[in-house]
């Protein structure tokens, strides 16, 4: 709502990069045998490899706060208990709690199949609510045109939203996920780039839902309470169907962000400590009962728990803008591994227009970079 439409062209962006990112990111696996971060690490040595594990660290704080005040956010718009400051904190360490056990209870398949019920709904039901708002469809279309609102607040929520949509570090987890789907040869990434391009349109629809019904309702509230207010002004232009449906969908969007997370996140850890450590060599998959991979689920699950005392909306922002500024890194990583066809063979090196996507994603970030240093 602070933005407004304008910066509709920003989801589309955000979701697009990440596309390619993430194919590139497949195309180097199955090319290879071995993830990202172990090709990081073996072709640009230990200063990757302290670089990484130190962000990993720092982005698992900020993704835990957020993620957690986001469900209790949800949580408490649909059932208000206490003051919204102790439900959204009750609330968020009990979807923590939750989270940590489905993962480590069913694993990889109870994920999916938890996952792909809370996407399902959130996707039906926020994108339904914001074709029913009947938005200005001439203002939508405007907003698909890259500009940027005002100055500083402006650039920092933009590029937060760039960041936020669809992922930031846990790109890397797909190669955990389609190893744990067994795909290991070239021929596969005719079905990673299927399953990429209809994820990351999905993506950007729900992006695009949600700037239209943020835009679309004047909201005056601010941090847990603004899904309240927002499912209020619901229910005077939708009624009260329109407002449950609408809240249901964001606590499943926000959950289903904590649950992928919580799943998939201790890979990274439990690798990089792998590879920290010397241990065996690339193409196996992650054992997600050793120590490394569950000490860092529960540690994910319960540190972050200290940003739940802080402002939402706050928290939401940096969140967002710390995962952003991994798109450079990963741009940068890409473009030097793929680049070259003795690593990853003639056929699935880059192309020419993903070498200029991708060197024009870094080229944006060290803009914004300079402009909002400026």
């Amino acid at each position: 709502n602070r933005l407004g439409l304008t910066v509709l062209w920003a989801v589309l962006a955000g979701a697009g990069l990440k596309l390619v990112l993430t194919e590139g990111l497949a195309r180097w696996q199955l090319a290879t045998g071995s993830t990202l971060l172990e090709g990081g690490v073996r072709h640009l040595g230990r200063p990757f490899q302290v670089f990484f594990l130190v962000y990993l660290v720092f982005w698992s704080y900020f993704v835990g706060a957020a993620l957690m005040s986001a469900c209790g956010a949800a949580a408490w718009a649909l059932l208000p208990l206490s003051d919204p400051r102790s439900g959204k904190i009750l609330y968020g360490l009990l979807h923590s709690a939750a989270g940590i056990g489905l993962v480590y209870l069913g694993g990889y398949r109870l994920f999916e199949k938890v996952m792909g019920v809370c996407i399902g709904l959130m996707f039906v039901t926020v994108v339904g609510t914001a074709f029913l708002l009947e938005p200005d469809w001439s203002a939508v279309l405007g907003g698909l045109l890259p500009s940027i609102p005002g100055a500083g607040e402006g650039l920092s929520w933009t590029i937060a939203l760039m960041g936020g949509v669809g992922g930031t570090l846990t790109i890397l987890c797909y190669g955990y996920w389609i190893r744990e789907e067994g795909r290991t040869e070239p021929e596969e990434l005719r079905t990673c780039r299927l399953d990429l391009a209809a994820g990351y349109a999905m993506t950007a629809l729900f992006g695009v839902a949600m700037v239209i019904i943020g835009a679309s309702t004047a909201i005056e509230g601010s941090g847990v309470s603004l899904l309240v207010d927002l499912g209020g002004r619901l229910d005077a232009s939708l009624g009260a169907a329109g407002k449950w449906v609408f809240l249901v969908g964001a606590w499943g969007a926000v959950f289903s962000s904590l649950l992928g997370v919580w799943q998939s996140v201790p890979y990274l850890f439990a690798d990089s400590w792998r590879l920290l450590r010397g241990g065996p060599g690339a193409g196996g998959r992650v054992d997600t009962r050793s120590a490394p991979y569950l000490g860092y689920l529960l540690a994910l699950g319960t540190i972050p728990a200290a940003g739940l005392w802080e402002d939402f909306r706050e928290v939401q922002k940096l969140y967002a803008i710390v995962g952003a500024a991994f798109m450079p890194v990963l741009a940068l990583t890409l473009l030097w591994l793929n680049g070259s066809a003795r690593r990853v063979g003639a056929e699935l090196q880059n192309r020419p227009a993903t070498t200029l996507l991708l060197v024009a994603a870094l080229l944006f970030f060290a803009w914004a970079g300079w402009l909002g240093s400026s």
